[in-house]
Formats: C-alpha cells, structure tokens, sequence
C-alpha cells in the first residue's frame, strides 16, 4: 500500500537551502526539492523564475494579512500541496467528463 509513497526518489525530499531577494533584503528558505519543483512549475506557468513568484506570493500575502507567516517554508509548502491538489482535482474531473468536455477541459487549464 505505501510503496508508491516509500519508493519515491529520494532527492526529492532532500532539503536544499535558496537565497531570495525580498525587496533588497537577502533571506534563505530551506524546502525539499519536491516543492522547489513545484514553485518551478508554477512560476513557469505565471512566466516567473521562481524567486520572483517566492516574493510576488510574499507580498500578496503581506498586503492580505498585514504580516508574512512566522514560518514561510511552511506556507510554501502549503501553497505547493494545494497547487497539486487542485491540479489533481482538475485532471480528475477532465477523466470524468465526456470526450467532448475533456478537450474543452484540457483547452482552459492549459489557458
């Protein structure tokens, strides 16, 4: 049962450490390279590198809640787990769809 969760690469979990530039101020955020892999993903789909979306979620946040997380690898692993998850979510109901609405599906998540 959990060997498609214990046969996975094990670079993936190891930890690297980045240093990010928020607003001239250098920072260091240590995540494990799954989630350096998705925050790539994504920004590449926002046509970001991945420190400037590391500091466009910083500062959405900051404007959304007045004050940055006490830990922000944390909330960037949320962000990354929630990203796959509605991804997933979406693929799902593209399976489930008739053929005709899962082109269509497939047209507006590529958009």
């Amino acid at each position: 049962m959990c060997g498609i969760y214990i046969n996975a690469d094990p670079i993936l979990y190891e930890s690297r450490t980045r240093a990010i530039r928020v607003h001239g101020v250098v920072t260091t955020v240590r995540l494990e390279n799954l989630f350096w892999d998705t925050l790539q993903e994504i920004a590449s789909r926002e046509g970001l590198t991945t420190s400037e979306f590391v500091v466009k979620l910083y500062d959405e946040l900051l404007t959304l809640r007045g004050e940055a997380p006490m830990n922000f690898a944390s909330f960037l692993r949320v962000c990354c787990a929630r990203y796959l998850s509605l991804s997933a979510a979406r693929n799902e109901a593209a399976a489930d769809a008739p053929h005709g609405n899962a082109q269509k599906l497939k047209v507006v998540q590529a958009g």
